[in-house]
């Protein structure tokens, strides 16, 4: 994997270190009928993924920081709205904002969560040589909760958001702006992670050794081609 012993090593987050467990559209057909909604969970998978893919990566350049957490917000309000809408059942909500309150927060947990051990074992690994460990990942700041409540934030020196950044993969602000949290040049860095144009390709841009994860179910949330 690594033609040289890196200085850091940086890792995607969803589809790399963990995923959805039982898939988005089980989850959101979960939560809506918590608000006595039904729908069908093939039918949200669907609709998700069509408007995932659509939407450009949560990026939010020139906005005070202050405000970021209502843009990340509303940026994936829109995909649960087009999702719902897309399955036909929008309507059927008496307050589709209390339940996207309800779904959001859900995401900040543990319970929708598993951690793939493929990627935790090297983690650990690599941890306890001593090599500093980052994360880049296009999520939003839920992302610090999620690692607390996974009990992963322990092994990771930086954690770099494309909202708090401005800046999306495979733009190379992004790894940039993680590089000098490290002090790093992008030769003495490895990034690995599950999209070959978002990780892979955009690492090798920008000079960094990198290394794409290929699993036999591709992890299925993703705008490469």
């Amino acid at each position: 994997m690594m033609a040289t012993q890196p200085k850091v090593i940086f890792f995607d987050a969803v589809g790399t270190l963990f995923g959805v467990q039982d898939g988005v559209g089980a989850t959101y057909a979960k939560i809506a009928q918590r608000h006595g909604v039904t729908a069908d969970p093939e039918r949200l998978e669907q609709g998700f993924r069509q408007s995932f893919k659509r939407k450009p990566a949560p990026a939010f350049p020139n906005i005070d920081a202050e405000l970021i957490p209502k843009q990340e917000f509303l940026w994936w309000e829109a995909i649960a709205q087009e999702t719902f809408t897309a399955a036909g059942v929008i309507e059927q909500f008496p307050d589709f904002h209390a339940f996207f309150t309800d779904l959001y927060q859900h995401f900040a947990t543990a319970e929708p969560w598993f951690i793939f051990t493929e990627t935790l074992a090297s983690v650990q690994t690599w941890h306890a040589q001593g090599i500093e460990l980052g994360l880049i990942s296009n999520f939003d700041s839920r992302l610090l909760q999620v690692l607390d409540a996974l009990e992963l934030a322990p092994y990771f020196q930086s954690v770099t958001i494309s909202s708090l950044t401005g800046a999306a993969k495979p733009d190379p602000k992004i790894f940039q702006t993680a590089l000098a949290k490290h002090r790093c040049q992008p030769e003495e860095a490895l990034h690995i992670g599950d999209s070959r144009l978002e990780d892979y390709e955009a690492a090798k841009r920008l000079g960094m050794q990198a290394h794409l994860i290929e699993r036999d179910q591709p992890f299925p949330y993703s705008r490469q081609p």
